[in-house]
């Protein structure tokens, strides 16, 4: 379960007929010229598409950006998720006709768009955006830059994983947290923890009617796999991958796998005390503070276990960025509030306060809120616990631009796994079969 769940929309809307996209892209409200080319503008009015609270925080912005930057007015557009991926990609496939000045991406998007549409989003190099490079955690970089080797966004929200775990069930259960370091030993300790709570480790929609793949995919970014290499190449049958939906299987297989189908369910487990963990990423933070108050003190976030023991225990498991359209008429000033807004700590502090929207800027973690104490947390540093390990580092993602059938696939086969019993290797060396079909590309040796 994670807010990332709802982007996952696919891409083929860029192939959809002419009529179609001027339909989808009436009544966008952005200021992009259509056919009309975009111009450099310095000063007039942006607007900035977004979501939720990630919206509401960009809004706290305004005020302080618009006195320092006499001349420019900015006005923060709550598209809404996950319509805001149909209404982007529509723009851009329609010659950004309707676009808004400021897009805000997820890292399941951005490499899409600028392998479709390499004119869609703006070069942000000519603007300066190449001195921030060193700025923003180690791993999010190559993200922004397109075929053409430029600077296309700047990235905004990184998320690391954590462990989030009932402390009160692992002490009924006599299981010592610090003894946790792979999944291996949390299978393990599963029987135990069920035995002494009733609770089982973690949810999953086994059918896969959501598509619930962030615990797959977290299992293999541990292990530095994806489902396609740096090189765009296939490897959704690879040994991480194996190893990956192994382990769910064997969650499964252990009774310890609890079954998330249907709205609100995982909410609802959680709620009833039904489910011990939680592998979620830095958003979770305040997600949890804020809908299971009742909960205060009981829960906890170590690092997420090794997916094979003595593996890897810290990755960036997604990210957001914000970028400009190449067709606004005001580019110059789309980038000045980009910039603004995620290069000034104050500035991307007070909508991490807000919106719970976890900085990449480095230079954020000197505040002390990010080694404060969290009385959700047992008085645990939660956040520190994050920060620290952002400092070891993760390589980029390469979510490419066909992410979204590898997704359908991927999917597939856990289902097949957790509700037929098909083998791991075999359900995903198929899935990998189509997937190369589907796509073109080279399966990696």
């Amino acid at each position: 379960m994670s807010h990332q769940l709802s982007r996952r929309q696919m891409l083929h809307l860029a192939t959809a007929s002419a009529a179609g996209l001027s339909l989808a892209a009436c009544g966008s409200g952005g200021s992009g010229g259509g056919d009309d080319a975009g111009a450099d503008g310095d000063s007039g009015k942006i607007t900035v598409w977004s979501w939720t609270s990630a919206a509401e925080a960009l809004r706290g912005v305004v005020p302080s950006f618009e006195r320092d930057n006499p001349g420019i007015t900015v006005e923060i557009q709550d598209v809404g998720e996950p319509a805001i991926w149909d209404k982007i990609t529509v723009g851009l496939a329609s010659g950004g006709k309707g676009l808004a000045d400021v897009l805000h991406i997820g890292v399941d998007y951005l490499p899409g768009y600028l392998d479709k549409f390499p004119k869609g989003i703006a070069d942000l190099s000519r603007l300066g955006a190449d001195k921030h490079k060193d700025a923003f955690v180690e791993g999010l970089w190559p993200t922004v830059i397109g075929k053409d080797r430029a600077v296309h966004a700047l990235p905004w929200e990184v998320n690391p994983l954590g462990m989030f775990y009932r402390h009160d069930f692992f002490e009924k259960a006599d299981v010592d947290p610090a003894s946790i370091t792979s999944w291996d030993d949390l299978i393990a300790a599963g029987p135990k923890i069920r035995a002494a709570t009733g609770a089982q480790l973690i949810g999953l929609d086994k059918p896969g009617t959501t598509q619930d793949m962030d615990f797959f995919q977290n299992l293999m970014q541990l292990q530095g796999a994806f489902y396609f290499d740096r090189d765009g190449k296939v490897t959704l049958a690879s040994p991480e991958a194996v190893k990956a939906l192994t382990v769910i299987k064997r969650l499964n297989d252990g009774g310890l796998l609890a079954d998330t189908a249907g709205q609100g369910t995982w909410k609802r487990l959680v709620s009833q005390g039904k489910l011990a963990t939680a592998p979620e990423a830095a958003w979770a933070v305040g997600y949890m503070a804020e809908k299971f108050p009742s909960q205060s003190g009981k829960w906890r976030v170590m690092q997420p276990p090794a997916a094979v023991p003595g593996g890897g225990r810290s990755v960036i498991v997604n990210s957001t960025y914000l970028a400009v359209s190449d067709t606004s008429k005001r580019r110059k000033a789309a980038w000045r509030f980009i910039e603004y807004a995620l290069t000034k700590p104050a500035e991307i502090n007070r909508m991490y306060s807000s919106g719970s929207v976890f900085p990449a800027l480095k230079a954020a973690y000197a505040d002390p809120m990010f080694n404060a104490p969290h009385p959700f947390y047992g008085g645990q540093r939660v956040l520190k616990s994050l920060v620290d390990s952002l400092a070891v580092g993760s390589e980029a993602t390469n979510f490419t631009s066909d992410y979204s059938r590898a997704l359908k696939l991927a999917s597939d086969a856990q289902s097949q796994v957790l509700l037929k019993g098909a083998d791991p290797a075999g359900a995903l060396k198929a899935a990998a079969t189509q997937l190369a079909q589907q796509t073109g590309r080279q399966q990696a040796a």
